[in-house]
């Protein structure tokens, strides 16, 4: 496969999905690796909802967040595998949310704004990530 010089907005897209991506492994740290102080400052429900996070939910979070970061990472350097990373991020993306709207009181105790808007914003950005990866490869912008 022959490669071609990428665009202006590929560049554009892959700066903000490195930003969007490195702010998720962030999230995911802070929610994970929470001080017993700062879950005191929390409201009950809030504290309780993130206390009763299964580890294997936690597991998934970590490969959402760590494989769209890699995947952005390989999307800066135009290499192939950017689109294998960003599925594997937007599965674990659909599991950790899934489990979120259908298994937990989330957006009861977080509201509509951080309990499903934020989710959704989530979700439409890990499936135009791997799309636009996907777009970028047969565009010949991507090599091994």
């Amino acid at each position: 496969m022959t490669s071609s010089k990428p665009n202006r907005t590929f560049w554009i897209i892959t700066t903000l999905a490195i930003i969007w991506n490195l702010m998720g492994v962030f999230a995911f740290m802070g929610q994970t690796f929470v001080s017993s102080a700062a879950l005191a400052e929390l409201p009950a429900d809030q504290a309780e909802l993130i206390q009763s996070t299964p580890q294997w939910l936690k597991g998934i979070f970590a490969i959402a967040t760590i494989t769209g970061f890699i995947g952005s990472l390989l999307l800066l350097l135009r290499r192939t595998s950017a689109v294998t990373l960003f599925l594997i991020s937007l599965v674990g993306v659909l599991i950790q949310m899934g489990y979120s709207f259908f298994a937990t009181p989330a957006i009861e105790v977080y509201g509509m704004v951080q309990g499903l808007l934020m989710p959704l914003i989530v979700i439409f950005i890990a499936v135009y990530l791997y799309f636009f990866s996907k777009r970028s490869l047969k565009q010949g912008f991507l090599k091994n």
